[in-house]
């Protein structure tokens, strides 16, 4: 079988680059000469995914002449059955594409029931309940995966849909082996739901290096497979949400789920030094925040000169940067239906270089004084690359690990927890400890902020890496980073996935979270402490990168060790 396996400065103004849109794609035009087909095309296909059964299914579906789309959404169903921590049927996510030369972005973020409203997890003094926006029904979203990759399947795919979910079928019927690293994140998990959901009926026989059958979970994608998202919004599987629903004095209703749309919306494009940044717009977070961190660091060019990676001072540059973005992620974002997101100011160059010249170089800038600047933790990620030069980054969540531990009865698919990524409450934190605004309040129908950055580099129109990672407020600062190891250190794919990382989001106050796969140098923490930080360290780590890097037109693929991730190159 031809597939091989891996092991897995000049400061530049930032501008949004003028795109017309069709059907909400957008085409690049910064002056430079179009890439034809030919010049797109690569020497392979690749794939990089958080498990083995991902990456094996789209390295077939590839083989059989399936393009990019087609792979990414017969991993997306593979995940769903041998990654439940987090592939999911009962969740949502974005996807990022660049296909035939064109970029999209392709939002099917999860909804808020029209049943919520902005204080339903408060108690009678305005306090917000523990674990009510996390555990059990009320915690979840109208689920947007499978309208997602249908509406992906429609305007690209070449392979018939019950073709990509036959895989996903046999491995639920059949078993998987199920691997050492189940709980990437929560080693607890049974112990957090006990007594309060039905996850250990169907997930308490989820051994390592044993099979594990999910025949619920078969017949629902069965059903899926045959009557597309019409079984899922309206048909079998749809009654069954329901009853799980009423058995959980949950919220979704019928209504809820019929009304679900999945939106196809402009990407946000700009340039970053000689390439193209092709990443997602409101309602995530996330590609504002990349944008602004990639900007900072450019217009502070001059305190990196010669300083070294992941050095006491590096760290405190890159959380001067990031004390920052999280302020104005704070303040500004949200679902931009509902919220008037002031996207165009906050990545304005005269705005940047502003905010980028409060950073103090020498010592901690006070918390309480970094405000808003203008006037007025489980995911799962996946890269997939054709022989054409197609791409797509897809990131789709439950929110926690095995989201609200709420198994649809009947149907064997697990329920999101991402109603917890509204604000419950103005100033209070959520699970990942980040606040928020009136702008994320919890509103009938609205989107919840995220911070999911699927992403895709071009390079002279020619695809250059596709990256994207889990890990909640830690998603775009380790994308970040290993943007930077690669194109500021000169890493390899696979030393970028593999450094270091580390992370700071304005509160906790001068915290420098760090990760047990990889620790900073020793020299490092005293150094950080000297300066003032708190150095913490919890019992799960920074990320899961999956990328594909395109070097002299071969897909290099990187799975990250943090995971059990594959990276696979289909010839």
């Amino acid at each position: 079988m031809p597939i091989s396996t891996r092991c897995t400065v000049t400061l530049l103004l930032f501008f949004i680059l003028p795109f017309s849109t069709v059907h909400a794609q957008s085409t690049i035009n910064d002056n430079t000469a179009t890439a034809t087909s030919s010049e797109r095309t690569l020497t392979a296909g690749a794939v990089a995914s958080p498990d083995r059964y991902g990456a094996e299914v789209a390295a077939a579906i590839l083989q059989q002449g399936g393009n990019a789309v087609d792979a990414a959404i017969a991993t997306a169903f593979a995940l769903a059955v041998t990654y439940p921590e987090a592939g999911n049927i009962g969740g949502g996510g974005f996807m990022t594409l660049w296909f035939n030369g064109k970029a999209y972005f392709l939002d099917y973020r999860e909804m808020a029931p029209a049943k919520a409203h902005r204080d339903m997890y408060l108690n009678n003094e305005g306090d917000v309940i523990d674990d009510l926006s996390l555990i059990g029904h009320l915690a979840s979203g109208v689920p947007g995966t499978v309208m997602g990759l249908w509406q992906a399947h429609q305007l690209f795919a070449t392979k018939p849909w019950a073709d990509l979910i036959a895989p996903a079928i046999k491995l639920a019927q059949e078993g998987y082996m199920v691997p050492e690293k189940t709980y990437l994140y929560d080693s607890n998990v049974l112990n957090r739901f006990a007594g309060k959901t039905n996850f250990a009926d169907y997930f308490a026989a989820m051994q390592p290096g044993k099979i594990f059958k999910q025949p619920q979970l078969a017949t629902t994608l069965a059903r899926i497979a045959q009557y597309g998202p019409a079984d899922f919004y309206k048909g079998e599987t749809a009654k069954l949400i329901l009853a799980e629903m009423a058995r959980g004095n949950g919220l979704i209703d019928a209504d809820d789920l019929r009304n679900y749309k999945a939106v196809w919306r402009n990407p946000l494009i700009r340039n970053w030094r000689d390439m193209q940044l092709i990443t997602v717009a409101p309602p995530s977070s996330g590609g504002i925040a990349l944008n602004q961190l990639l900007a900072l660091k450019e217009f502070n060019a001059e305190h990196f000169t010669d300083v070294s990676h992941n050095s006491a001072q590096y760290v405190h540059l890159i959380a001067e940067i990031e004390k920052r973005v999280f302020a104005d992620r704070a303040d500004y974002l949200g679902d931009p239906d509902f919220t008037d997101v002031p996207q165009r100011q906050l990545l304005e160059p005269a705005y940047l270089q502003k905010r980028a010249s409060e950073i103090n170089p020498k010592a901690i800038s006070d918390t309480a004084s970094v405000k808003p600047g203008l006037e007025s933790e489980q995911t799962t990620h996946f890269s997939v690359v054709d022989k054409a030069g197609n791409a797509v980054s897809n990131t789709y969540t439950l929110n926690l690990d095995y989201g609200s531990g709420v198994v649809v009865s009947g149907a064997g698919f697990l329920l999101n927890n991402e109603m917890d990524d509204f604000s419950a409450k103005a100033g209070v934190p959520n699970a990942f400890g980040v606040v928020g605004s009136d702008a994320n309040a919890i509103a009938p129908g609205k989107r919840m902020l995220s911070s999911m950055t699927p992403t895709i580099l071009l390079k002279d129109e020619k695809l250059e890496l596709v990256i994207g990672t889990p890990g909640g407020s830690t998603i775009f600062t380790s994308i970040f980073q290993v943007i930077n190891n690669l194109y500021d250190f000169k890493m390899t794919p696979e030393e970028a996935v593999a450094a270091p990382r580390f992370h700071h989001q304005l509160l906790p106050q001068d915290q420098i979270r760090t990760e047990p796969y990889a620790a900073l140098a020793a020299p490092v923490l005293p150094q950080l402490q000297q300066l003032g930080y708190q150095v913490h360290m919890p019992d799960w780590n920074l990320g899961d990168i999956q990328l594909i890097k395109i070097e002299a037109r071969k897909p290099i693929p990187a799975a990250d060790p943090r995971g059990r991730g594959v990276a696979l190159v289909v010839e």
